[in-house]
């Protein structure tokens, strides 16, 4: 594993995160050797004055324009489905129609940029359009040339593996890339986490066996720290984390980490990174000294002993 391995999340950039540390953050992850970056084109509209998204996509944008050989050694990848119909309105989200779905590539397009991007994410389930109308127009993004690969995010797993079988009948692109949320402790089932609005948004037993059988779907992770939970005093794990399980994991966590000199942040980076399924993990910094802990997890080496003892705890 190497840091390119690692996605950077740009979620707050151009809102919480201005864009002169935006820039920083940017140019010091492409300098370790970081490669793939992550947005969407409703960042960040609830930190936004205005209700609405895009200013995560018009800061790389910017930043790509300033770096001008810089675009063909990156991966860019942005999402549609949440952004709020009417500016500051949460009850209604654009969704996956497929007008909504060319309309707001292109958008983002013109916000980064770009001709293209390098995977296309379906953000979030829209049941009121059926799958095959999404899978169509999906494909429709990639054979006109405005996205290489495709993925698909809080989707249930029965629901990705529909789609996928819809892609492979009508001879489309299909989605190679899912995007959950998990972390090395994880909440007890059936408990609601405060924060997380997808009811399908967590990697489950059932993932990991679907991904196990198909090579071909890659995973990304995002929140994989839980928001700072496992550093931060003051953003303790949310009570959904507090069971027996997490206390036993916890405290592996904290020898592995010792044992090596690492904080508890990098030894959870280093076991999602070199797992089985390997998973990215979406890094979201504000600072350059976070983005320089997870730079230093990809780096780190996890002997077979340490991995054992941390997968058994349970």
């Amino acid at each position: 594993m190497t840091v390119a391995d690692l996605v950077l999340g740009t979620m707050y950039f151009g809102t919480k995160t201005d864009e002169r540390t935006s820039f920083a953050l940017l140019d010091r992850f492409v300098e370790a050797g970081g490669r793939t970056l992550d947005t969407a084109d409703c960042y960040a509209f609830w930190a936004s004055d205005t209700g609405a998204g895009g200013q995560s996509e018009a800061v790389l944008g910017r930043w790509l324009a300033a770096h001008p050989g810089l675009r063909d050694e990156l991966v860019i990848a942005t999402k549609v489905g949440p952004e709020p119909v009417v500016p500051g309105d949460l009850g209604r989200v654009v969704g996956l129609a497929p007008d909504v779905v060319r309309r707001s590539v292109r958008a983002s397009l013109e916000r980064l940029g770009l001709d293209r991007v390098d995977l296309y994410w379906a953000h979030l389930e829209d049941r009121s359009v059926p799958m095959d109308e999404v899978v169509a127009v999906f494909g429709e993004v990639v054979r006109d040339g405005l996205a290489t690969r495709l993925g698909i995010s809080n989707h249930p797993t029965w629901r990705v593996e529909q789609a996928r079988a819809l892609a492979a009948a009508s001879g489309v692109e299909p989605f190679t890339a899912l995007q959950l949320t998990t972390s090395y402790v994880r909440p007890r089932p059936d408990t609601e986490v405060p924060g997380k609005d997808h009811r399908f948004g967590f990697v489950t037993d059932e993932t990991v066996d679907y991904l196990a059988t198909h090579p071909d779907l890659e995973l990304w992770a995002y929140s994989p720290l839980v928001q700072g939970s496992y550093a931060r005093d003051d953003r303790p794990f949310p009570e959904a984390y507090d069971h027996p399980g997490t206390t036993r994991r916890l405290a592996v966590l904290a020898e592995v980490a010792a044992e090596l000199g690492a904080s508890t942040t990098q030894v959870v980076l280093a076991w999602l990174l070199g797992g089985s399924p390997a998973m990215r993990p979406i890094v979201g910094v504000s600072s350059l000294e976070q983005l320089d802990e997870a730079v230093g997890a990809a780096r780190l080496e996890l002997t077979p002993a340490q991995r054992e003892r941390l997968d058994g705890a349970r």
